[in-house]
């Protein structure tokens, strides 16, 4: 089977993680949503099932990050909306590859291991059209549609049940950092305990930093050991 072509949209970072309130206001939330999105598109470019990963995006600033990582970057199309994005996307990439099995993956898996998506890629292939739900049961991690069926992608509030609705199998392996998406304070320590990708772990240390030097002040402070430091990028 052809290798995996993977779709991941990403919002305009003004508009991006807007129920994510950052650990501290050294560490920007538009920051902490283009790491978010740059862990994802690097698991995913390091997946061995992946061919190929484009972002779907019209933020300037996001493509300009895309491409100074040596990735691929194409724009929303004429129509708003996430849905649209990416079946503007899927259809170019369709014309241009018929036989391509696509994926549409949500840009906010900072702790994305290549090997869980493979193993969800490799069940994936067995199906027209399947989805992954997210650890909350109601979203939409990955959508993917085989060679000759179409994305139809859903997602939004509740796209784990529209998904299943219009005929996609949904997934249920147990891959805890490709369904930890991010959207709120808890769910990035959730994120950090299964170890999170490079950009985002360098900004989690900033934000740590900083926090320890705003109390360290205090008397009788005692410095905290630091839960990050075996995951600090060799």
């Amino acid at each position: 089977m052809p290798d995996w072509t993977v779709l991941v949209p990403l919002k305009r970072l003004s508009a991006a993680k807007s129920r994510l309130h950052p650990p501290t206001m050294t560490v920007p939330r538009e920051s902490l949503a283009l790491a978010f999105a740059l862990d994802t598109l690097h698991a995913a470019a390091n997946c061995p099932a992946v061919g190929r990963v484009v972002a779907v995006t019209a933020d300037p600033a996001v493509r300009e990050a895309v491409a100074g990582a040596g990735l691929d970057a194409v724009d929303e199309g004429p129509r708003p909306g996430l849905n649209e994005a990416i079946r503007h996307a899927a259809a170019r990439l369709r014309a241009a590859d018929p036989a391509a099995p696509l994926a549409a993956m949500t840009g906010d898996l900072p702790a994305l291991k290549p090997g869980e998506l493979a193993e969800a890629l490799a069940r994936a292939a067995r199906l027209p059209r399947s989805f992954v739900p997210d650890a909350a049961g109601t979203g939409t991690v990955l959508l993917a549609a085989n060679t000759g069926s179409e994305l139809d992608p859903s997602f939004g509030p509740g796209s784990a049940r529209a998904h299943r609705a219009s005929g996609a199998t949904p997934l249920d392996g147990l891959w805890p950092s490709l369904r930890r998406d991010v959207d709120t304070r808890a769910d990035l320590a959730a994120a950090g305990s299964l170890g999170v990708g490079r950009h985002t772990l360098v900004l989690l240390l900033r934000a740590r930093r900083c926090n320890v030097g705003h109390h360290a002040g205090h008397r009788g402070h005692v410095r905290p050991p630091n839960p990050y430091r075996d995951r600090l990028p060799r």
